[in-house]
């Protein structure tokens, strides 16, 4: 007797959702009670001409070992429901359908033990040949009528599921920026103004179709500028050194002061508009290649040469070190007391530190460090060659997250407000990725990856890399520039994907059409961009 692969497979999903299902008695079969509210088969009816019953346990009764599902769900009839209410009623659905699915699934079983028992030579000797092609008929009448119920058992876990999916993405993609919406509305509104009506269900599918990402890129919104921003590792910024950088199309130089403490002042001389990053570092000051202009990291110009002084002072921005790393403040706002901790967990050592600039707007390069799915699709040449294409790639994440971990990568991932990314990948063995928890695998690679807005159509990225196992590759000698190479080829196959997305996005197409499962990390972000976007006090998703 064989049971159909995808059947099998919808069985196999539902039991996944760890939820628990029941059974009820067959019309046809007799079966003894095992335990309260559900059902064990300990017993079948067969049918001989004494019509005795065959007692035997069988081994695959525990698969119907199972709790009536139906005991625990709410009474809400008549009574409007939330969305989460709603979410926990298709969550019963589902177990409703397996139920049911379990049942037809039984069904046919029992149908087939009945066959083998009217096939039995010792069976076949007190019938009649009439009588057992009767039996055999009607028996196969009952099959052909299980395994219809069994496709429709089937299609009914289809549905329920695909419900589920969509109510899941009300309660965590679409429900903290309606309240956000709702407090926007209520602090523009007079007391009296009466309460919107009630969301059509086609209208709460626009909605979650309506994430637009799409035209040129638009100015950023001040408030985006009011983070602590990564600019560069502590190494890099040596004594005498100048390092250029843009952010928020501005240009800005860094350099280290007399105290050694970095400072980040505008790149451009007040006199004639010169780069000061093509002149040099003087006693802690930035010296102008053009008439020697000197200026400390305050920007303040403390030197004139061959003319009478003038109190000049050009713009420089908190600059701050922590953990190896430079921040600095763009925003107009007082800076934050604190800034966060980008260190890689207790145990890693950092290996490579590399930096990248990068033609492409940081959003989009945010929305591919935060995508997991496309990974057998695209790093074919590199750390995912080989790979297995899975039925199900799924991001799973508390309600109000911005972090949780892939399933069924033993990968967890964070995106850190304003631009950081941070994963760490279990590795059971060096090189090898399992499928299965960063906390069973032995060994692991941390990641931070920063993506600085420099303007509006490039990145300046900050890659760090950390591992828990081989600490013996740090004192190997070029190791970074090995590190570098593969950190390059791996981008360079996600950066032809993002320069054809920016292309088509300036031109109008929406990248972000459809978002899936998988895609939940990413429009968290999105959601919480457009809201910074749209100047709302609240963020969503996190304490800003």
């Amino acid at each position: 007797m064989f049971v159909s692969l995808t059947m099998t497979t919808a069985i196999t999903t539902a039991a996944a959702l760890s939820l628990p299902f029941s059974l009820s008695k067959s019309s046809k079969f007799t079966t003894r009670k095992g335990i309260s509210k559900g059902f064990v088969v300990f017993a079948i009816s067969a049918s001989g001409d004494g019509g005795e019953l065959v007692d035997k346990r069988n081994s695959w009764s525990t698969l119907f070992d199972v709790e009536e599902p139906r005991s625990k769900l709410s009474q809400n009839k008549g009574k409007f429901l939330d969305v989460h209410e709603a979410f926990e009623v298709a969550r019963y659905d589902i177990q409703y359908c397996d139920w049911r699915a379990r049942q037809d699934l039984l069904t046919i079983m029992l149908l087939h033990e009945k066959v083998v028992d009217v096939l039995n030579p010792l069976a076949r000797d007190y019938k009649s040949i009439g009588t057992l092609k009767k039996d055999l008929a009607e028996l196969q009448e009952e099959l052909a009528e299980a395994h219809k119920q069994m496709h429709i058992s089937e299609a009914r876990v289809g549905a329920t599921l695909d419900k589920l999916a969509h109510m899941e993405t009300l309660v965590n993609d679409r429900l903290l920026q309606d309240r956000n919406t709702t407090i926007t509305d209520v602090t523009t509104s007079s007391p009296s103004t009466s309460q919107p009506p009630l969301q059509t269900t086609a209208e709460r599918k626009t909605q979650r179709k309506a994430l637009n990402v799409s035209g040129p890129v638009p100015p950023y919104h001040p408030r985006l500028k009011n983070f602590w921003y990564p600019v560069a590792f502590s190494r890099d910024v040596k004594e005498d050194t100048l390092m250029p950088i843009d952010c928020f199309e501005e240009p800005w130089v860094l350099f280290r002061g007399k105290d050694g403490k970095p400072g980040c002042i505008r790149n451009t001389c007040a006199h004639r508009a010169c780069p000061l990053d093509l002149g040099s570092v003087n006693e802690g000051r930035v010296q102008c290649p053009y008439h020697g202009w000197e200026y400390s990291t305050d920007g303040k110009c403390e030197k004139m040469p061959s003319t009478k002084f003038v109190n000049v002072k050009i713009k420089s921005l908190p600059c701050h070190e922590q953990e190896g790393m430079i921040w600095i403040w763009p925003g107009n706002e007082p800076s934050s007391p604190t800034i966060p901790s980008l260190l890689p967990p207790k145990g890693f050592q950092i290996h490579a530190e590399i930096v990248m600039e990068l033609p492409v707007e940081h959003g989009l390069l945010l929305d591919n460090l935060l995508d997991l799915a496309h990974a057998p699709f695209t790093h074919t040449s590199t750390f995912a060659k080989g790979w297995s294409v899975p039925s199900m790639v799924k991001f799973l994440t508390p309600s109000s997250g911005l972090e949780g971990y892939w399933d069924p990568y033993p990968i967890d991932m964070e995106f850190r407000p304003p631009c950081m990314v941070l994963s760490t990948i279990g590795i059971s063995k060096p090189g090898k990725l399992e499928g299965q928890s960063t906390k069973q695998c032995s060994t692991h690679l941390h990641q931070l990856h920063v993506c600085l807005p420099s303007s509006r159509n490039k990145t300046r990225l900050l890659y760090r890399m950390s591992l828990d196992f081989a600490p013996i590759l740090q004192h190997i000698p070029f190791m970074d520039i090995l590190w570098r190479h593969f950190a390059e080829q791996v981008l360079n196959e996600d950066l032809r994907l993002v320069l054809g997305q920016q292309d088509r996005m300036i031109n109008g197409e929406n990248v972000w059409n459809m978002p899936v499962s998988y895609d939940k990390l990413g429009v968290r972000y999105r959601l919480w961009r457009n809201a910074v976007d749209e100047g709302l006090e609240q963020l969503p998703f996190s304490n800003k």
